[in-house]
């Protein structure tokens, strides 16, 4: 029972550290103002969250302390943003 908790844990790790492999200095220097949603997804993959402020919707990709945030208005980046990336 203990070996497949290891193995579930090294799994979950595993996935963790994939989903945050995509927030890079070289990813967050691909993007540019005026791409759309679905250009930023090719690049950093699905998006942490997101959030939607009147017309601006804002999504996170990675976590609250390493991370790229890109603000979109009517489907394209106005704004990005990034910290601890380095």
């Amino acid at each position: 029972m203990r070996s497949i908790v290891r193995v579930i844990a090294v799994i979950l790790l595993a996935l963790a550290m994939t989903a945050c492999s995509k927030v890079t200095v070289d990813n967050y220097n691909k993007l540019k103002t005026g791409m759309t949603y679905t250009e930023v997804e090719r690049i950093l993959g699905a998006p942490s969250k997101c959030s939607d402020v009147l017309t601006v919707r804002s999504c996170l990709w990675g976590d609250d302390k390493r991370h790229i945030t890109v603000n979109f208005v009517a489907g394209q980046v106005i704004l990005y943003t990034s910290e601890n990336i380095r």
